[in-house]
């Protein structure tokens, strides 16, 4: 059969299957590192349920244990406490069934745009045609299939963070973990990037955890908004966006934006001012 029939019919089997995959357990879960005097507790015991095709932002004050707990869901680090399941399955490492974007674009330098996508593929076995065709399915979701064979070096900041972003997902995960990885971006290609994930998002439906500090940003994307609290972090809101699908900019000066924008900044300075104490009190 054509690799490309073969990558457009893998495409499909994933849209289909997307709602039914993806389903995030954080069952208790404590995270620390050290022990006795030197013991740090990055993650206060916390649970949550993201269900399948979810778009959850995570906000908080700085060092709140934002990416230590995204971390987890990834299988980087392991729970001191409790535990995360993916569909039902214990994480205890690194999967392709989770697909990390991180704010430094990870790309291999040496390796072309297409290369870079086809890695996972590859890794998991599939022969070179169809590893290729898998990422040009996926370029040209992105818009850059007249850049397949440019290097990372020779892309923009936005353009490298497309590139990674079709890289996370050409393992087709059942989610999507990104920890601010817009944040390096200058305002006008964060907004771009913006709007271009939510167009992948609503094409694949892949349940998405998101880590960012900014708010405007978190709601913008958002179903949901997870805050959690200073050092050692929690959660302690869970906030439902109740914006209508497809967002636009525009939404921004809406009232129902401003007043959850407010909610969260509310939130957000309090646990702020407790971190600052807690750091002067050191």
């Amino acid at each position: 059969m054509n690799t490309s029939v073969v990558s457009i019919q893998q495409t499909l089997m994933h849209k289909q299957s997307s709602k039914e995959r993806g389903h995030v357990v954080i069952d208790s879960v404590g995270i620390s590192f050290g022990e006795g005097e030197s013991k740090n507790i990055a993650v206060r015991e916390t649970s949550l349920n993201i269900k399948p095709g979810e778009f959850v932002c995570i906000l908080g004050p700085s060092g709140c244990g934002k990416s230590t707990l995204l971390n987890a869901v990834a299988g980087y680090i392991n729970p001191s406490t409790g535990r995360v399941l993916v569909d039902d399955v214990e994480i205890l490492n690194p999967g392709p069934d989770r697909g990390m974007v991180f704010q430094q674009y990870s790309l291999l330098p040496w390796k072309t745009v297409l290369d870079n996508i086809a890695f996972g593929p590859r890794l998991a076995g599939h022969s070179a045609a169809e590893c290729n065709s898998i990422a040009r399915t996926f370029l040209a979701m992105i818009g850059l299939s007249k850049m397949e064979r440019r290097f990372p070096g020779e892309l923009s900041g936005g353009m490298q963070q497309r590139v990674g972003i079709a890289r996370a997902l050409a393992n087709y995960p059942s989610v999507l973990l990104m920890d601010e990885p817009f944040g390096a971006l200058d305002a006008q290609t964060r907004l771009m990037m913006q709007e271009s994930l939510l167009d992948i998002w609503s094409e694949f439906g892949t349940t998405v955890l998101f880590v960012t500090h900014d708010v405007d940003e978190a709601i913008f994307l958002a179903d949901r908004i997870l805050i959690m609290s200073a050092s050692p972090g929690t959660v302690i809101a869970d906030l439902k966006v109740n914006l209508e699908r497809p967002r636009s900019q525009e939404m921004a000066t809406s009232e129902p934006f401003v007043s959850l924008k407010r909610e969260c900044l509310r939130y957000i300075r309090s646990e702020s001012m407790k971190a600052f104490e807690q750091r002067e009190c050191e």
